[in-house]
């Protein structure tokens, strides 16, 4: 979906940029050792705007906010590449290895399938709200003014998502 320039401005203005004071204080809150938030916000903007003319966001905020993680933790993981030319003792090296083994990997692909798939039950409300609680850690009060319902309703049908989910999967033999 090619969006004409004019409209992805206007969305960029109404939808992105009134999030930006939240994105950097959020930003400096979760990566205080970031050095250079600037370049993350922009690195952020860059690809939602890629990811919006691909047509695969809905909820501008909680894809910005998403991004921003994503776009941080890069950041992280690149700068702990370690040159291997440098190292002149490998045996020397101490490295631990933190990743859970094959069959924990498979179980835990298993669970969230299946969680995945009782979130498809749901109604389409309540799927909405639990999606957007627990993907997009959304607030009650933030779920609600995207889905234009009150915060009473959002904690009912947050409680009623829960509880589907969780009798789904007990039916299923997970606790």
């Amino acid at each position: 979906m090619n969006a004409p320039k004019s409209d992805t401005a206007r969305w960029f203005s109404e939808e992105v940029q009134p999030h930006e004071s939240s994105l950097r204080s959020y930003l400096h809150r979760v990566f205080p050792s970031l050095p250079d938030i600037d370049d993350l916000v922009q690195e952020s903007y860059a690809r939602l705007i890629r990811a919006r003319e691909a047509g695969r966001v809905s909820y501008a905020k909680a894809f910005l906010f998403t991004t921003a993680r994503n776009a941080a933790l890069d950041f992280f993981r690149r700068r702990q590449v370690v040159r291997i030319d440098g190292v002149t003792d490998l045996a020397a090296l101490s490295v631990i290895e933190d990743r859970p083994d094959a069959a924990e990997t498979v179980s835990r692909q298993q669970e969230l399938a299946l969680l995945a798939d009782a979130v498809k039950t749901l109604p389409e409300r309540c799927r909405q709200v639990v999606t957007l609680r627990l993907l997009y850690a959304m607030s009650h009060k933030e779920i609600a003014a995207e889905l234009g319902i009150s915060d009473q309703t959002v904690k009912a049908q947050l409680a009623k998502g829960m509880r589907r989910c969780a009798d789904y999967l007990a039916a299923r033999g997970l606790p």
